[in-house]
């Protein structure tokens, strides 16, 4: 099943349980749950049974987005919200009447998606009895504009490494909908808290293939709704209380800063490569992180060329390299052109 497939079944399993939700209380037979969970139920979360479509659909997305860690995951425990209470109702509400006056000023598409939001076990309990109070800046991340962090439906690993165990050894996130909008691209470091102008509704890190979504804090309780509580137990690293994403090899072409700065140097204006230049150094001196100095490249140079030249250079490289039979003739050779890949 792909990604996108999860993102609709989610979506139409939450929907139903929305409206019905709405239209009445809570079953006490549904409502019964084991006492380590007494404190989410008396919130009116309802245990979704283990085995059943919603929790299969739930359990696959966040495990798949977790990558490598999924295999030593054990998910505990899946709760929904039932938006019962008078303040749930006028949540529910608020979202809808929200959900239609963004889609209609954006055309038609309020651009509602999934995402995960982690904390900690009281965070998560303050969140569903009264809503988001405040816009907590990540930890160890790029901060991208001071709103509320949210990941996608395929990045659950961001939302589980938020996530902080309790004394039972669980943790908890939070699968919520989020109201998006038209969005617009926040730079990494930015300090922004709303919108730039009345045409955005929210920001991400990137257009194409987000990994972050910000809500700005005026619409953090309009634009966003809690509809599930996952309980976890997962690995943590050593020493530390959180979870790590495990640190990915990148596996598309790529090399040495200077040489790529020495090549674009013959296609940019000496505008542009002065600023490139600068902010090279500010990562040299630690002023600024590698995502920031990327970022700035991207914006500098464009996409398009940084892949183009990226390309070009690893082609070269490859093309440069001996046959076979000059390989066998000088085994030395592999080890070199080995060692000049590690240091790219």
């Amino acid at each position: 099943m792909d990604h996108i497939g999860i993102e609709e079944q989610v979506s139409m399993t939450v929907d139903d349980h929305e409206i019905s939700s709405a239209d009445s209380e809570i079953d006490s037979s549904a409502s019964s749950s084991s006492e380590q969970f007494r404190f989410l139920t008396q919130k009116g979360m309802i245990q979704v049974e283990e085995g059943n479509s919603e929790h299969e659909i739930i359990k696959k997305s966040f495990l798949e987005g977790i990558g490598p860690l999924g295999k030593d995951t054990n998910i505990v425990a899946i709760h929904r919200n039932s938006h019962s209470c008078l303040t749930g109702k006028a949540r529910l509400e608020t979202f809808r009447i929200f959900s239609e006056a963004v889609a209609k000023k954006c055309g038609g598409n309020a651009n509602i998606k999934h995402a995960w939001y982690g904390a900690s076990r009281d965070e998560v309990c303050e969140i569903i009895s009264h809503g988001f109070s405040q816009c907590r800046p990540p930890e160890n991340r790029e901060l991208y504009g001071l709103g509320v962090y949210l990941s996608p439906a395929i990045f659950s690993i961001d939302g589980a490494s938020s996530a902080v165990v309790d004394e039972n050894g669980l943790r908890h996130v939070l699968l919520c909908r989020v109201i998006l909008g038209n969005m617009e691209v926040v730079c990494a470091g930015s300090e922004q808290s709303q919108p730039s102008s009345k045409e955005f509704d929210s920001g991400v890190d990137d257009l194409s293939a987000p990994k972050r979504y910000i809500i700005w804090s005026p619409y953090m309780n309009s634009h966003i709704l809690p509809n599930y509580i996952i309980s976890f137990r997962a690995p943590c690293s050593r020493g530390s209380q959180r979870i790590r994403a495990p640190i990915m090899k990148p596996n598309s072409p790529y090399m040495k800063l200077p040489t790529l700065m020495s090549i674009l140097s013959g296609f940019l204006p000496p505008s542009k490569m002065i600023l490139i230049s600068k902010y090279h150094s500010d990562f040299q001196e630690n002023k600024i992180t590698r995502p920031r100095l990327v970022q700035m490249l991207r914006q500098l140079a464009g996409d398009k060329l940084l892949t183009a030249v990226i390309k070009l250079h690893r082609n070269k490289k490859l093309e440069a390299r001996p046959s076979r039979s000059s390989v066998a003739a000088n085994p030395n050779s592999t080890r070199r052109y080995a060692a000049e890949d590690a240091q790219v």
